[in-house]
């Protein structure tokens, strides 16, 4: 049932990133009034954020957006900047209410129970029937705090800092975290002239091809989020055995646990874009995890010691939602979001998430999805 608290203030999405945009497109499309606040200067801010040579790992087709299709001339796997001329254009092509500068610090509950408050920026306080909160996945860079990092004399940032080799060149770099931006980042370097490139792993990751004979991974993805586990699990380990060579010589062993049981533990395979070939010919070196640092150095979970001139920290990040909602029960020990899409908590009617997943049929596909869900909860 639709909620009709303050029927005459805007629904509010907090974020205008892809979530955000989508859902706004969806209820405006149902005659619903929506604000979009962002406290950024523009939409699409983290996307301006990431490394240059980032694309899409999900294809053109499964990625756009509610109502408007990627352009045909950005390619099939989308690039960081066309990514952003997109959200761009799509927010323009559905005349979206985006009010930027402005960041939402707290929600609370209206008088009486009824409605919600959000308390932002300049002191403001706006009075709603409902919110969506789409403040993206990866908001907050999380570094972890090493014993003795402060001895370290080098440059040490994370990863959401980086934007090409360029400033790397010629130097010593160690990357901290197999995921896949460590794993691209690390590529990237060892591709851009820096001189050494160390990537430190604690537990192996799957890698996987993006295409195989023109068959995108994200399309299996799809295909199999409802099969068995140990199905799923049998069919990639045969793939990864007749397409992903082994890097176990190297350093990097196939995992023991399979696949879809670690996507389960929420763990996403790496898709490879130039760490296979750049292991193999040397220019990337597989290390033990990073322990600690002493003295200036980097100590490794074997015991080795080693002493970079940077340390590129692809450690993940937080979804950062203490601070506005945590008081409201609506998190859990993690700080994810107990219900996404249009499913609430129990008791807290009014308040959606979305894009705080990362499913392995790609996270822009499920957004889509999302976004009219939550749009038809939302409609009168």
């Amino acid at each position: 049932m639709a909620d009709t608290t303050h029927p005459a203030s805007p629904v509010y999405v907090i974020g205008a990133g892809p979530g955000g945009l989508a859902v706004a497109a969806c209820l405006r499309a149902r005659g619903v009034r929506v604000v979009v606040l962002e406290k950024s200067d523009a939409v699409a801010a983290s996307w301006r954020r990431h490394y240059d040579r980032l694309r899409l790992h999900t294809t053109r087709r499964l990625s756009a957006l509610p109502g408007l299709k990627i352009p045909r001339r950005f390619g099939r796997w989308v690039a960081r900047d066309d990514v952003v001329r997109y959200l761009e254009t799509y927010a323009a092509f559905h005349e979206l209410e985006i009010v930027t500068g402005v960041e939402v610090e707290r929600v609370e509950r209206g008088p009486g129970g009824e409605g919600w408050v959000l308390y932002a920026t300049g002191g403001r306080r706006l009075s709603t029937r409902a919110v969506v909160v789409a403040t993206g996945y990866n908001h907050t860079p999380y570094v972890p705090e090493w014993a003795g990092v402060e001895t370290y004399t080098g440059e040490l940032v994370h990863a959401g800092l980086y934007r090409n080799p360029g400033s790397y060149v010629g130097r010593d770099v160690l990357v901290v975290g197999a995921g896949n931006t460590g794993a691209e980042i690390a590529a990237d370097l060892a591709e851009g002239g820096a001189a050494r490139v160390r990537l430190a792993v604690r537990t192996a990751p799957h890698i996987v091809r993006r295409s195989t004979a023109g068959w995108p991974a994200q399309a299996t993805g799809i295909l199999v989020r409802r099969l068995p586990v140990r199905l799923v699990d049998a069919a990639a380990s045969l793939t990864a055995r007749l397409f992903v060579p082994d890097l176990t010589p190297y350093g990097l062993p196939r995992p023991a646990k399979g696949l879809y049981s670690r996507v389960r533990e929420g763990a996403i395979p790496v898709q490879d874009v130039g760490l296979i070939d750049a292991v193999r010919r040397g220019r990337v070196e597989i290390v033990a995890a990073v322990e600690s640092f002493d003295d200036g150095k980097v100590v490794l979970a074997d015991g080795t010691r080693v002493a970079p001139d940077a340390v590129i920290c692809a450690t993940g990040y937080r979804r950062g939602l203490e601070g506005m909602v945590g008081h409201l029960g609506v998190l859990d020990a993690w700080g994810r979001p107990r219900a996404h899409g249009k499913r609430v908590v129990a008791g807290v009617g009014g308040l959606y998430f979305t894009g705080f997943s990362n499913p392995i049929s790609g996270m822009l596909r499920e957004l889509r999805r999302d976004a009219p869900r939550i749009a038809r909860a939302l409609s009168p």
